[in-house]
């Protein structure tokens, strides 16, 4: 079997049997790919006749050249998922990959902002023309729900309940109504009013949230407007789509919330996802003691 007609095959299965989300099929299949590379290059084998030792001898180049941690972990993640499905599919005999050992890594926890630097952020976007209306929706929406930047973007203008105050989010196959605060509420209300007719390429346009060209917003797209309003919000902390999804589920936890109910919201189907964040509480509280307690 060739390499091409191995990749075919898994993008297959990541795509229509494991429903592998945007981010972790490209992932999967930017490794696969460079995996192929590496054992056509320098082993002269193909995907499907490479033995332990070749795999162990990738891993170990991916460390020597400098790559992190994570990065190790999620090759070998991508690996160990190819070579079992090739392996249950009677594609190969035995799987190569069973003794690949990820590097033990501490679990970071996720960065969050504060209340001020979250307000701080939300008035950046200037509604004096339609970027602004539609940069402030964008983001007030991100912090109000604490939705993937992929879903964001996937929103269809049908998805948005303005007079329930709701919006309906579908993500990694599974669909939830998620509250809005009024703040949101009207920030949307008047992008989808007055701006985004005046934004859309065509009359039947789906997309909620458009770029410049009338069509849908990109994650590359996105990524850039946050950084911009990061850089203009003069904010130390890296920024990304990810972070007010982190700080949404923190401050609902800090302020009351249950954990189920968080759970819910941010789409997670375990709850030891979303009880990182009460690690994260502790951590800022002990942080907070640690530099206020006069004899800390």
């Amino acid at each position: 079997m060739s390499n091409s007609e191995c990749i075919e095959l898994f993008s297959d299965y990541l795509l229509n049997i494991k429903g592998a989300s945007d981010n972790t099929y490209n992932s999967y299949m930017r490794d696969i790919r460079q995996l192929s590379e590496y054992l056509s290059d320098h082993c002269s084998c193909s995907i499907a006749e490479a033995g332990y030792d070749e795999l162990f001898e990738y891993i170990s180049f991916l460390r020597m050249s400098g790559k992190s941690v994570s990065t190790v972990s999620r090759n070998i993640a991508s690996i160990k998922c190819l070579y079992t499905f090739l392996c249950i599919n009677q594609y190969i005999k035995v799987n190569p990959s069973l003794k690949l050992v990820p590097d033990k890594n501490e679990q970071k926890l996720p960065q969050i902002l504060t209340s001020t630097e979250v307000n701080l952020l939300l008035d950046q976007p200037e509604c004096i023309d339609p970027k602004g209306y539609r940069d402030k929706a964008m983001l007030e929406l991100l912090y109000a729900t604490g939705i993937r930047v992929t879903e964001l973007i996937s929103l269809n203008i049908d998805d948005v309940y303005l007079s329930n105050g709701m919006v309906r989010c579908i993500g990694r196959g599974k669909e939830r109504l998620i509250p809005m605060y009024p703040k949101a509420v009207k920030a949307l209300a008047e992008y989808i009013n007055i701006v985004r007719p005046q934004m859309i390429a065509l009359p039947d346009e789906k997309s909620l949230f458009v770029n410049v060209s009338g069509e849908r917003m990109s994650r590359q797209g996105f990524w850039k407007i946050i950084k911009y309003y990061q850089k203009k919000a003069k904010i130390d902390k890296d920024i990304t789509p990810h972070t007010l999804r982190h700080s949404f589920a923190a401050h609902l936890l800090e302020n009351g919330a249950d954990i189920r109910s968080i759970q819910e919201m941010l789409g997670h189907s375990d709850v030891s996802s979303t009880q990182v964040y009460s690690q994260l509480i502790k951590q800022q509280l002990k942080e907070v003691y640690n530099k206020s307690h006069p004899r800390a």
